[in-house]
């Protein structure tokens, strides 16, 4: 086995064992000259009976990996055969899978697998959709990698194949029991796309019931037979996916993707909110009607009714987004900074911020922008770095801190129109150059320019620990998903904090800070509790982390 601190092939230098399989074992590693972590997998030849034959899959899987570009896929970097092993270098993927989630909390909520299940079919059709199409063959939630930031990454190509038309010799003995497809078995047909389509509709099942497929009874029943509270959409969608007969399955993952994107339509009490948004349309019409009628005889009386029913809206609205834009609409109302803010306190109730709700809020904002301005300036800064934050912490894309890039503009915007005693002055300037760094890094990464970046970094997200953390008043979602950044931060970039000459001891204090706050944070939720055990959980390697980067690590345990 290699051991830590041992440096490969003159460039990769051991930091920690990160796990360990039948035939393998990974490592996480950094290029000093490079200052970046890397993933290495080991094969030691003395302990794999038929060294030549794995040889050969990890070949293959490697050629694979190495013409794919995609932001869930992990990426080969290099390949050293020695005397010894063979060691594959890649990247280094930071969280647990999904199976490991399976087995911590049980099943997850469908909210959750249904954006994971988004992302796989994005990368399905990426893999699909290839010169010489790649079939994957092994979906399962031990291949799926859950990282902190929510996205997940598809890992082990090791059954993957390229398409090959009429090659019925292909589908003998790949993939695993209850999640493949019965054409990955001799004399079943041949595998092609509509086969990760079965592959996915288990893993889906299994991550939503809790229930795997490989284990007896082995069978994939209607997921409302375990949880009645499931969407019946859904049920329909794994159902199709996991069809014995592949013409009866979705044909592609685009097609599926589409499915899951409006899975809410094919649910049963759809119609019954169908008929609801009607009623609700049907009084509003009667409302505005019976105020028009009084506008036109009595102005001023129009007025007080208007911020009469104004306010009525917003007390019984509880979230309901329509009515909340009602109360927006409403004739002089559009200036009012209260309607705004609980639209997106009901946007962030899920904790998924979507582009049909940014649409929504932005021609609102648009078309009363003039009003709020003149009627309530700071209300305007304030609605602006809400929607901030909201991006920050509930957007969700495929692209690496998306939500914190699309956030930049709002918080500058809410600087723009706020004078020196705006509240949030201080967290809105950190949340800037914290998104600020995110969108630049890897390209200064890639041109060398990245020296001098993290320091700031550092000092940013510090802030943003006694603005926003310590404020007993922020809620806990999101005092705890500052923590997790915070010690994301640390961890990945240990060694280039080091560069740029942050101390070991301002680290650890920040470690200390983050556990200090962990334990003033209280288990609200289920999800709460969730997070805070995963941080504490982590917080253990990330220490470790700082003790290698700066050559304090003893080698045991802590």
């Amino acid at each position: 086995m290699l051991q830590i601190g041992s440096v490969i092939d003159g460039k990769y230098k051991i930091l920690s064992k990160v796990g360990q399989g039948g035939m393998s074992v990974v490592y996480m590693a950094i290029n000093e000259k490079a200052n970046k972590t890397w993933a290495v997998k080991e094969v030691r030849k003395d302990g794999v009976l038929d060294f030549e034959a794995v040889k050969q899959g990890l070949v293959a899987e490697t050629d694979i990996l190495k013409k794919l570009n995609h932001p869930n896929l992990p990426s080969i970097i290099d390949v050293i055969d020695t005397d010894d092993s063979f060691i594959i270098i890649m990247d280094y993927i930071e969280g647990n899978s999904l199976n490991k989630a399976l087995e911590e909390y049980g099943a997850q909520p469908q909210e959750y697998v249904i954006e994971w299940a988004k992302q796989l079919c994005d990368v399905l059709g990426y893999l699909h959709t290839r010169e010489r199409p790649i079939i994957y063959r092994d979906m399962k939630p031990a291949n799926i990698m859950l990282k902190p930031d929510g996205n997940v990454t598809l890992i082990d190509f090791g059954t993957a194949r390229e398409f090959k038309e009429k090659n019925l010799a292909d589908t003998t003995c790949l993939g695993t029991v209850g999640y493949a497809a019965p054409e990955q078995f001799g004399g079943m047909g041949q595998t092609d796309a509509r086969t990760d389509i079965y592959c996915l509709g288990a893993t889906m099942y299994h991550l939503v019931t809790g229930c795997s497929p490989s284990e007896p009874p082995y069978e994939i029943k209607p997921i409302r037979q375990v949880n009645p509270t499931l969407s019946s959409g859904l049920e329909r969608i794994i159902e199709k996916c996991t069809q014995r007969n592949p013409e009866d399955r979705y044909q592609s993952a685009a097609e599926l993707m589409y499915a899951l994107d409006h899975y809410e339509e094919i649910d049963d009490l759809y119609r019954k909110k169908q008929k609801t948004k009607l009623n609700v349309f049907i009084t509003v019409c009667v409302l505005y009607v019976v105020f028009a009628v009084l506008g036109v005889t009595f102005n001023a009386v129009a007025s007080t009714k208007a911020s009469d029913t104004y306010a009525s809206k917003l007390e019984q609205a509880n979230g309901n987004t329509q009515i909340l834009e009602e109360a927006i609409n409403i004739p002089d109302q559009g200036g009012r900074k209260e309607a705004y803010l609980k639209l997106i306190e009901s946007y962030d109730f899920d904790n998924v911020f979507t582009d049909d709700e940014f649409n929504q809020i932005d021609t609102l904002i648009s078309k009363n922008k003039n009003a709020l301005i003149k009627q309530d300036k700071v209300g305007y800064s304030q609605i602006c770095f809400e929607l901030g934050c909201l991006y920050w912490f509930s957007y969700k894309d495929l692209t690496e801190m998306g939500g914190p890039k699309k956030a930049i503009a709002w918080f500058k915007r809410a600087l723009e129109n706020s004078d020196e005693n705006f509240d949030n002055r201080g967290t809105c300037e950190a949340y800037i150059s914290i998104g600020e760094f995110y969108r630049d890094v890897r390209s200064n990464v890639d041109k060398g320019k990245d020296k001098g970046m993290y320091k700031p970094l550092f000092e940013n997200i510090s802030a943003l620990i006694g603005n926003v953390a310590m404020n007993s008043n922020e809620s806990e979602r999101v005092r705890l998903e500052v923590l997790d950044l915070a010690r994301s931060v640390i961890h990945q970039y240990t060694t280039n904090l080091k560069r740029d000459g942050v101390e070991e001891s301002a680290l650890r204090t920040m470690l200390s800070d983050i556990d200090f706050c962990l334990s003033g944070i209280p288990d609200t939720t289920e999800k709460i509790s969730e997070l805070k055990s995963r941080i504490e959980k982590l917080i253990p390697d990330t220490e470790k982390a700082v003790e290698v980067a700066y050559n304090t690590y003893s080698g045991g345990s802590k």
